[in-house]
Order: C-alpha cells, then sequence, then structure tokens
C-alpha cells in the first residue's frame, strides 16, 4: 500500500489527514495518509528511511522553507516563492529522489480572483512573513496585485503593524492573513487592524479554516467587507498536490 502524509508540528489542527483518506476511499485507491509530526525538520530523514511505500508528503508550519535543503529537485515557481508545500518522493535503486513544488499558489488564487475588482483591488497587505505569506504574495503578484508583507518586527521588506493606519486600509484593501493569529482553540484573537476604516470595496482573506469565521472576518464583515476563509483553498490546494504526486519526470 501506498504512502502518503503531512509534516509539520504541531499537527493537531491537520485537515489533510481526512481529506486524502476520504478520497482515497471514494476512489478505490491502496492508499494511506499519515500525519508525520517532527519537533525537528531533521527527523524527516528517519521518516524516509523508515516508510519506504512513502510516494509524497505535504508541508506546514513550520518547515515550507527548512524542507528546501533536504531536496534534489524544486520547481521554478516553488524557488521563486521560496517555500515548498508539496513534496514528491521517487526512489532509482536504492536512492531516494525529493522533488519539491508549490501548491499554495494555485489554490489561492483560484480562490481568491472571483472576488477581485481590478477597479478597487491593486494593492494588498499580507499579514505574516513566512512560508504560506510568500506564496500568498507571488500569488497576487501574478494576479497584478502589488503586495506588502506585515511583520511584528522589524525586517526587510516589510511593515509592522502599528505603520497601518485607517489611510493605508483604504489603499491596501486586500488583506490577507497567514497568520495562525485566531486559530482554534484562540478564536478570541485577531490581527491589530483598523477595521473601522473598512468598507464594501475591503477584502479580508483568512488562511484560517477553523473556526469557519475568525474574529479577523467578523470584525471585517461588521464594516461591510467581503470575507472568505481558508477552506476553498485547502480543498484547492490538496487536488493540486495529488497531481503533482502523480507526475513522472
Amino acid at each position: 500500500m501506498d504512502k502518503y502524509g503531512l509534516i509539520g508540528y504541531p499537527l493537531g489542527h491537520s485537515f489533510s489527514v481526512s481529506y486524502f483518506n476520504q478520497k482515497f476511499s471514494d476512489e478505490g485507491i491502496n492508499a494511506r495518509y499519515y500525519n508525520f509530526e517532527l519537533p525537528n525538520i531533521d527527523e524527516l530523514l528517519e521518516v524516509l528511511g523508515s516508510n519506504p511505500e512513502l510516494k509524497g508528503f505535504n508541508v506546514t508550519i513550520p518547515y515550507k522553507e527548512k524542507v528546501i535543503p533536504f531536496l534534489d529537485s524544486i520547481t521554478p515557481e516553488a524557488r521563486a516563492i521560496g517555500a515548498v508545500n508539496v513534496v514528491r518522493v521517487s526512489h532509482e535503486g536504492t536512492k531516494i529522489r525529493l522533488k519539491g513544488y508549490n501548491s499554495d499558489v494555485i489554490g489561492f488564487t483560484k480562490s481568491i480572483e472571483p472576488m477581485l475588482d481590478r477597479k478597487w483591488h491593486q494593492k494588498a497587505l499580507v499579514l505574516g512573513t513566512g512560508g504560506a505569506s510568500k506564496a500568498i504574495g507571488y500569488g497576487l503578484k501574478t494576479l497584478g496585485i502589488e503586495p506588502v508583507l506585515v511583520s511584528r518586527y522589524q525586517r526587510p521588506g516589510t511593515i509592522q503593524y502599528e505603520q497601518i493606519t485607517p489611510e493605508v486600509i483604504k489603499e491596501y484593501n486586500v488583506v490577507v492573513n497567514c497568520t495562525p493569529m485566531g486559530m482554534y482553540p484562540h478564536v478570541d484573537e485577531c490581527p491589530t487592524l483598523p477595521y473601522e476604516a473598512m468598507d464594501s470595496h475591503t477584502i479580508l482573506y483568512d488562511l484560517i479554516y477553523n473556526p469557519d469565521e475568525t474574529l479577523f472576518m467578523k470584525k471585517g464583515k461588521e464594516r461591510g467587507a467581503d470575507v472568505k476563509n481558508g477552506l476553498e483553498m485547502l480543498l484547492l490546494q490538496a487536488f493540486a498536490a495529488w497531481e503533482m504526486w502523480q507526475e513522472r519526470d
């Protein structure tokens, strides 16, 4: 039986196990999907060595960037993004070969594109600086939207939350939350933003899908903003990941 899985830490919130195992069951695919919770990325080598049936795995927080040195090859898009969330595993004799992809971009752009009005939406704030935010920034650029990354700390090429004024929200009226803030069980938390400046031209997109409506989304919705959670993106990127695992060089 083929194996697929997810590496990250922690994985208590993982949706992928139930999604893929349901898919395998429904479609009669002789495979099983597992969570590989790794406190340290170096433990990936042990996972590969002890699971010879492993054909591919997804990568989540905090390893979307840290996994790259372990890969034998990487797609040009994933390299440009600087983050990988899908790895295909193949065997050449006794050698294990790993190829990295990024399906976050596909999932995100297909999910947010119907919400966009080019007349109003030209600039975006991307909350967070991790692997997911890099993919989101890349995806926004492909849609013709100028992204700016927002960090809690002083980092090159970012702005800080305290710099986001009502005027900034009016100009950067697409806001994408790539942080875990507001994720279950911390449902009473949300990014610090001037929500009062939002209106019907504001889009709030949250990569979180548990809860269905985060406080970030709720506060924007109260001001008339168009809001969406990350469930559709997750489904679209999972579908794309399966296609990537089936690819042959």
